[in-house]
């Protein structure tokens, strides 16, 4: 049996699960309470070293460590539908998109969420070691995350989805960052109309509410 290793309330497992449903793959899900530490616990880094979320054990027995080896084995099992593109255009404009969401959207959020919370303090990076906040990251982080979004909004301009004509992994992942960044209270307004129009129209997707 498929088991996915998941936390309900973090954003890096959500990504995976999105996909997991959009690819109706059957899986148990084992949750991992990062709050309380468990993913730093003897038993989860028996799992995975790297003390992070999401993992996936395969019906082989590998586990799968992060969200682009979850999302590449996904594809290859279930291709239909597919979320990385068909041409080898439509691959390249997901791949870029998917790294600038990566990139320009999530890691900013994850800046400026780690780098001043207290709960967060002596825990900047995710991972098995202890890494010290540094408040200026957290400054860069929050302008990023308005570039972000502003990036986004002249993208969508004049389509409906990041990358070709179909929902894909890029939307995946900017979905998420855009979610995680009210964390530090931040989202899309007026000045993003498109950027909201894209939210309320993935929103109507079964996938986005797994």
């Amino acid at each position: 049996m498929i088991t996915f290793y998941d936390c309900a309330t973090a954003p890096s497992p959500r990504r995976a699960r999105i996909v997991l449903a959009e690819k109706g793959i059957a899986h148990e899900t084992v949750q991992v309470d990062l709050r309380k530490g468990e993913q730093l616990g003897e038993a989860f880094r028996r799992i995975n070293p790297l003390c992070t979320v999401p993992a996936l054990r395969t019906d082989e027995g590998v586990v799968l460590t992060d969200n682009a080896a979850i999302a590449a084995w996904a594809e290859a099992l279930q291709p239909q539908p597919p979320l990385f593109g068909l041409t080898p255009l439509e691959r390249a404009e997901v791949a870029s998109w998917q790294h600038r969401a990566e990139f320009e959207g999530l890691l900013a959020v994850a800046d400026a969420f780690r780098n001043r919370s207290p709960a967060m303090v002596d825990r900047a990076l995710p991972g098995p070691l202890n890494h010290p906040q540094i408040p200026a990251l957290a400054e860069r982080g929050l302008a990023r995350i308005g570039q972000f979004f502003d990036a986004l909004q002249q993208r969508l301009v004049d389509r409906d989805y990041l990358a070709g004509d179909r929902f894909s992994v890029a939307d995946i992942t900017a979905l998420v960052a855009v979610d995680f960044a009210r964390v530090v209270r931040l989202a899309p307004d007026e000045r993003h109309p498109q950027v909201l129009q894209w939210r309320q129209r993935l929103a109507t997707r079964p996938s986005v509410g797994a």
